[in-house]
């Protein structure tokens, strides 16, 4: 259980939180949303326990600030930034393991199933990585905690369509587990198949708290066959990047698309709508393709 009770938070003269009222029982999976500045990492600060603030937060009963190490124990959590570390990529994964008291194997083990080879970079400084390696190393050390809470900042964003499709396989897994996620977005349509809960912030409130329907498999795929009007680099570049292949001619294309990102696959579809003739998503077939 995580509650929020009239908590608002002020910079200076810029009031971000505004007695934001919240109740998130366990199992639920919730995106919260909302522009910049609606208020959404404040509210994720304060709840790590990094944010002195005022009204209560509490996590299964504790308050995170004078708690922290109790709290931070239950929370499996993936930044929008990865932070400025410098140490080796080894030393990172002992120390976290270390810290929460979890398996380092474990930890490797979802590493290498998002395409990570551990054992090549352990010597590397974390700060030296590419984006996509960083977002995927701290993915690996967040669910490989032994942990019944998820908080994640825009956790896919630097991930290519292999790996999110992978990354949604290691939700639907923490599934059974009854475990809560918070999933923070700016789009809804990045996040919206993950969850059953929507939360807006705008300017510190909530305006908006809805269920949404739950029967998207997350680990669900679609397959895909487009046929263009005519060749087009930049349909054909994007579309390479979804991993999709053509018949040879540039006009007829397939591929397959994981169920969680079919909306972020239409929305990239919609920008070269004027050379589509014609578009097929088969839920049934996705392994066929």
């Amino acid at each position: 259980m995580i509650e929020f009770k009239k908590v608002s938070k002020t910079f200076k003269r810029n009031r971000v939180l505004d007695e934001l009222e919240l109740t998130i029982t366990p199992g639920e999976r919730i995106a919260l949303v909302g522009s910049n500045g609606a208020g959404k990492t404040t509210m994720i600060r304060c709840l790590l326990g990094e944010y002195t603030y005022e009204g209560s937060v509490a996590v299964h009963g504790l308050a995170p600030r004078p708690n922290r190490q109790q709290v931070l124990g239950k929370i499996g959590f993936v930044p929008q930034l990865p932070p400025p570390l410098k140490m080796p990529v080894g030393q990172l994964l002992d120390f976290s393991s270390a810290v929460c008291n979890s398996e380092k194997s474990r930890m490797e083990e979802i590493a290498g199933r998002l395409g990570l080879d551990v054992g090549k970079m352990r010597n590397q400084p974390f700060v030296k990585l590419s984006g996509g390696q960083k977002q995927k190393l701290l993915i690996s050390i967040a669910l490989g905690r032994d942990s019944n809470i998820l908080i994640m900042d825009e956790p896919a964003a630097n991930l290519d369509p292999e790996a999110r499709q992978i990354f949604f396989g290691l939700l639907a897994e923490r599934l059974e587990n009854n475990t809560t996620m918070l999933i923070s977005s700016h789009r809804l349509d990045e996040v919206s198949a993950l969850v059953n809960r929507v939360i807006e912030l705008d300017r510190g409130k909530v305006v908006l708290d809805d269920r949404v329907a739950d029967d998207v498999s997350l680990t669900g795929m679609l397959a895909c066959r487009l046929t263009l009007r005519r060749p087009e680099e930049s349909i054909a570049k994007a579309l390479t990047g979804w991993n999709f292949r053509d018949n040879g001619s540039g006009l007829e294309w397939q591929g397959s698309v994981a169920g969680p990102d079919r909306l972020r696959f239409v929305g990239m579809l919609s920008r070269y709508v004027g050379i589509l003739t014609h578009i097929s998503l088969d839920e049934n077939g996705g392994d066929q393709v």
